[in-house]
């Protein structure tokens, strides 16, 4: 895939680097004020390809389980067609129905409930705290990472949203529906919507999706010491 506006998906290594930071491990940084949404955020991002408005916007009613398969209805982004993208095993072994039933027990209505919006939007916030802003660094940086490479290449939150591309366009080139792409990330092919696709062919599509961290779990989050 094309990098886009001058950003690029990043690297194996990156990954490692992200989802095997502080965030992901067993200990809190000093004066960190650890909240809900920057632990699951990155996750949904590299496993849904959303955007962080949508991610910010989903509701516990936009969790569907349609033809026994459960998806995420994202419908919140203007330029983005709106679309059921069904959620990946690892979410699920990530804590994700455990961390469902918090937010449904304090009678929240959002999922990621402390995002905080700015001017109506939740993509600010998630950008200073993901990449920094002047001397404030934010995850990226704490991570030993660049927000610019050699190439004079960005990488941000929605970089994760490349890297689910490259890996679901190779799968839906695979299995000859190329469709199911675009459908999942919400874009036109020829000017025209794609029509809802087979949640059983779009979850074929999205299976081989790679595990990034195979003991990221919610609850590890919460007993960070």
């Amino acid at each position: 895939m094309k990098s886009q506006f001058g950003r690029r998906a990043f690297t194996h290594m990156e990954l490692y680097s992200l989802f095997n930071g502080y965030i992901y491990g067993d200990e809190k940084l000093k004066r960190e004020q650890p909240k809900h949404w920057h632990f699951w955020l990155p996750l949904l991002a590299y496993y849904t390809g959303a955007y962080s408005d949508e991610l910010g916007n989903l509701t516990l009613n936009d969790i569907k389980k349609v033809d026994s398969i459960h998806t995420f209805d994202f419908h919140t982004h203007g330029k983005i067609q709106s679309r059921l993208v069904p959620i990946h095993c690892a979410l699920w072994e990530a804590g994700l129905e455990h961390y469902i039933q918090l937010v449904e027990d304090s009678g929240h209505d959002r999922l990621l409930f402390d995002l905080p919006s700015k001017s109506g939007r939740y993509s600010e916030k998630v950008r200073i705290w993901f990449s920094g802003e002047g001397e404030r660094l934010g995850y990226l940086q704490k991570c030993g990472l660049p927000n610019i490479d050699q190439q004079g290449l960005k990488t941000a939150i929605s970089s994760l949203r490349l890297n689910f591309e490259q890996q679901i366009y190779i799968s839906a080139i695979q299995l000859g529906k190329r469709p199911a792409m675009s459908y999942l990330l919400g874009l036109k092919e020829d000017g025209a919507a794609v029509e809802k696709l087979n949640l059983e062919l779009l979850s074929r599509v999205i299976k081989p999706v790679r595990v990034v961290n195979n003991h990221i779990n919610w609850q590890r989050f919460v007993e960070r010491h």
